[in-house]
């Protein structure tokens, strides 16, 4: 059927309406479908292909295994001297901290060598002396793969996942990060204590000594001015003292006494007063002398009565004056006596004042020693009750991180997925397997349905038949 010429002359609107897959450039449905039916063996054998290509990767691909150790970190303080609470606000931070050491050189330097990880191959693979020491190489390539993260909900929890080619070695080198992480706390929990007690006890030894030489200067002090401990002798002293002071006293009103007798007649004197011989001498001399008053009014001075009289007056004032002197002799002997007594209490006195006055001042300065003495047996008492503590505390084995879970081998490879991979492979054959041979149908063109004939050639197509079967010829 001739092409028509829809330019040459225009048709009205009604009349001019094409056909809805001349307005639609490109293969149809149809067209696609006859390609894809065209090529089916092909499609099949390309993601036959790319299956097998992709069981054949998956299979060949190194086999990654993750182990995982959990530790618990909680927030307390292990200080024996300044036991002081958390702070509240640094707590968000705390957990990161601990995190970024887990990861940071300090903890895997010690797993390298303790795991003898400079020995793996994998791990010193790509190394050169340019890069550093093998040791800080390989815990770089340990670092990458190892991942430590904190639990939901600001757990307390710390999990430690690290990826390798062995599924032992996983499971080691996460417990021994675990297990330096644990050591190098219980380190830093306890050695300060440690570190405490041991000044401490030389800062103690240093108090003991302070304390015997302190009691050695006691010693020495009481030794040096010949005084006994106690403050018995001091009061002996004040006592004799005050005893000595009184006798002095009595003496002085002795002597008082004894001079009121030297200074006053006499004759008129309590004591001449009350002597009966005195007394009995001035009776016979007053007798004596009335008698030779009225002989003498009688007689003649030559009298012998009156003589004899005259003579017996003298001696009887005489007894009388010897009597008296004897009296007076008494008083000055008395006073002399009172105040010799006086003189040596006194000096008495003023000796034994001048004792308990220099007794005082060594007592002073000894106070002095005791004081020392006192203050330094004080803070070696207050540091022996410390002692205790501070022992028990740097000997205990306090840590802030616990192993909640160690790492067991993995039995299952955590890389390649191969569920994922065999996923992937199964939509990429697919896709190739469609793509391919579509892509070759529409490249050759050729004609397989009514839509090649109507789109690309514009020829209707007025039957449709099946495929025909061409008989063979005989022979």
């Amino acid at each position: 059927m001739p092409r028509r010429d829809l330019t040459a002359s225009p048709l009205p609107a009604e009349i001019a309406v094409l056909p809805e897959q001349y307005l639609r450039p490109g293969p149809s449905l149809g067209q696609i479908y006859a390609i894809l039916w065209a090529y089916r063996a092909a499609i099949l054998i390309i993601m036959l292909a790319v299956m097998c290509a992709a069981m054949a990767v998956v299979a060949f691909l190194p086999r990654s295994y993750t182990a995982a150790t959990t530790v618990m970190v909680s927030y307390d303080v292990n200080d024996p001297l300044n036991g002081e609470e958390f702070p509240t606000g640094l707590l968000g931070s705390y957990i990161a901290t601990q995190i970024e050491l887990m990861q940071s050189p300090e903890v895997l330097l010690p797993v390298v060598d303790k795991l003898e990880l400079t020995k793996d191959e994998d791990l010193t693979a790509g190394y050169r002396e340019d890069r550093g020491t093998l040791r800080e190489w390989v815990a770089a390539q340990v670092a990458k793969n190892l991942a430590v993260f904190q639990g939901p909900a600001d757990s307390h929890l710390i999990h430690i996942s690290y990826t390798g080619h062995d599924a032992a070695q996983a499971a080691q080198v996460a417990n021994a990060i675990a297990d330096v992480y644990l050591e190098q706390d219980f380190a830093r929990s306890t050695s300060p204590a440690r570190e405490r007690a041991e000044r401490y006890s030389e800062q103690l030894a240093q108090l003991e000594a302070k304390v015997k030489e302190a009691q050695d200067a006691v010693t020495a002090f009481h030794q040096r001015n010949a005084l006994i401990e106690g403050g018995e002798t001091a009061d002996v002293d004040i006592a004799q003292l005050a005893n000595l002071e009184e006798q002095l006293v009595q003496a002085q009103n002795a002597r008082h006494a004894a001079e009121a007798r030297a200074t006053v007649d006499q004759t008129v004197g309590d004591e001449v007063l009350a002597s009966p011989l005195i007394q009995t001498l001035k009776t016979q001399l007053a007798n004596q002398q009335s008698e030779l008053a009225e002989l003498e009014t009688n007689l003649l001075p030559q009298h012998p009565h009156i003589i004899e009289l005259k003579t017996q007056i003298a001696s009887t004032r005489e007894a009388l004056d010897a009597e008296m002197a004897r009296y007076r002799n008494n008083a000055s002997s008395a006073l002399s006596s009172t105040r010799q007594v006086e003189g040596k209490l006194q000096a008495a006195v003023d000796e034994q004042r001048a004792r308990v006055l220099n007794i005082g001042k060594l007592r002073d300065e000894g106070a002095k020693y005791q004081l020392a003495l006192a203050s330094a047996q004080d803070v070696y008492k207050r540091a022996l009750e410390g002692y205790d503590r501070i022992m028990f505390a740097s000997n205990s084995s306090y840590t802030s991180v616990d192993v909640v879970s160690r790492a067991r081998p993995p039995v299952k490879a955590t890389k390649p997925k191969v569920l994922l991979y065999l996923a992937l492979g199964a939509v990429a054959a697919f896709g190739l397997g469609l793509m391919a041979p579509l892509g070759w149908g529409l490249s050759h063109r050729r004609v397989r349905c009514r839509d090649d004939m109507e789109r690309d050639h514009d020829v209707e197509v007025l039957a449709e038949f099946g495929p025909i079967s061409i008989p063979r010829p005989a022979g």
